[in-house]
């Protein structure tokens, strides 16, 4: 056990498949070693980073309430494609005191139409998008500065 600040890092649907899931538009990182340079970069923060990922839209939401009961520092969310579908998830994130800042590896603004409306967005403290594996560690330290 750590007294270490926590920062919850969950992903949503088909980012387990990061690294072969259409490279030319998430890259080749997978979840895997995002997380584990998450993990590095929070030591030197003095943070710890609690990663999950669901394709379940209830288990984010479950997650999200664990984070608030919990008392973490923040949480970082890439919703996947809930993003632009889970009122839920905005629900669940307005109805909690921890910080979210939404995440994304590439920016939904460049791509499809249905891509333009985020309903995490809508109730996110801060959003990263568009820097690839770097959306996430520029997440964290916008967390540690919390």
């Amino acid at each position: 056990m750590t007294d270490l600040p926590t920062v919850f890092v969950l992903s949503g649907p088909n980012l387990n498949l990061l690294g072969t899931r259409e490279p030319e538009i998430y890259g080749h990182d997978t979840l895997d070693d995002i997380h584990a340079r998450l993990a590095d970069q929070a030591a030197k923060l003095g943070l710890v980073v609690d990663c999950r990922q669901s394709n379940h839209e209830g288990v984010l939401i479950d997650w999200l309430h664990e984070a608030h009961h919990a008392g973490a520092k923040a949480v970082l969310l890439n919703a996947g494609g809930y993003t632009h579908t889970s009122i839920a998830l905005h629900d669940a994130i307005k109805s909690i005191k921890v910080p979210v800042i939404e995440v994304h590896l590439s920016d939904p603004m460049t791509r499809e139409p249905f891509r333009h409306t985020s309903y995490i967005g809508r109730a996110a403290a801060a959003h990263f998008a568009g820097h690839g594996a770097d959306s996430y560690t520029l997440a964290l330290d916008a967390a540690a500065r919390l």
